[in-house]
């Protein structure tokens, strides 16, 4: 695998990606009873926006560089993206924080004492920066695993509340495939989860396809969420996610939250965010 997750941190799919999952965690943390976090493939945890990888491509300034300043966003946007942006962390005069923090920092973050997390990672060197992150912290198990076995093997977790990140590179010709699978034997073990399936929209066909088998699956409660930044250059101008199981809270949240980033982090005027129940009961 070559995938080097430095060179796109920070962009716009991390910050959509990441402002949801914001709100995922801060809904598990609503009830007293403890809740799990199982990231499927972690990467390293956190990234250095300064480092030559990040200035090598820059993609920061289009995604968090952005949201360095939003004394122009409504009160009920800033109030939305405020555990988000708690986890940036302060900005530097160039409009970017010191790290980026990845989904397990942001999920170690808004984790309580009483909450765990299993985060997995195969590639060696992710695995050794994410070992060494997190090794002081008793609540989280980081794991030199492939991630979808790793799901199969920890899910359903003992605390029987909590939430699936399966957040793939996408180098493989089969990935949404096999993102289907695991997550749909999972699911048969663990329906209570919350499960957040991020990714990039590079083929329509293939996007409409993995659609189309989630509709079929019978799973009944199935959120779909999409942004696109617009523009007509080459590279990645839209992601999407699907959520089962979403708090009943979550889709308001997340219209409110991507139709400011549809307008502040757009690329071009054909810019768009959209929401979609693929299975609701």
């Amino acid at each position: 695998m070559n995938y080097r997750h430095g060179f796109h941190a920070g962009n716009f799919a991390d910050v959509f990606k990441h402002a949801l999952l914001a709100r995922l965690l801060v809904y598990l943390g609503r009830k007293e009873t403890p809740f799990r976090v199982i990231d499927t493939h972690a990467g390293e945890g956190a990234y250095d926006l300064s480092s030559d990888e990040a200035k090598r491509t820059g993609e920061w300034r289009g995604g968090v560089g952005r949201l360095a300043a939003l004394s122009d966003a409504s009160a009920e946007v800033r109030a939305l993206l405020a555990p988000y942006l708690d986890c940036l962390g302060p900005f530097d005069p160039e409009g970017r924080p010191a790290l980026y923090p990845g989904s397990p920092v942001i999920a170690q973050k808004l984790m309580r004492p009483q909450d765990r997390a299993i985060f997995c990672e195969l590639r060696p060197d992710a695995f050794a920066a994410l070992r060494r992150r997190f090794a002081r912290d008793p609540r989280i198990r980081s794991i030199q695993i492939d991630g979808y076995m790793g799901l199969g093997a920890y899910a359903p977790p003992k605390e029987r509340r909590g939430l699936v990140l399966i957040d793939p590179p996408f180098e493989r010709a089969d990935e949404f495939d096999a993102a289907f699978d695991a997550f749909t034997k999972a699911y048969a073990k663990w329906s209570s989860g919350i499960y957040a399936l991020w990714h990039p929209s590079k083929s329509d066909h293939e996007a409409r396809k993995f659609y189309n088998r989630l509709r079929g699956s019978g799973i009944r409660r199935i959120l779909r969420l999409s942004l696109s930044v617009g523009g007509s250059d080459e590279g990645l101008r839209s992601c999407g996610m699907v959520v089962v199981n979403p708090p009943f809270v979550f889709e308001d949240e997340a219209k409110t939250i991507l139709g400011f980033l549809a307008q502040r982090l757009a690329q071009g005027k054909n810019s768009s965010s959209h929401i979609e129940w693929i299975a609701n009961e």
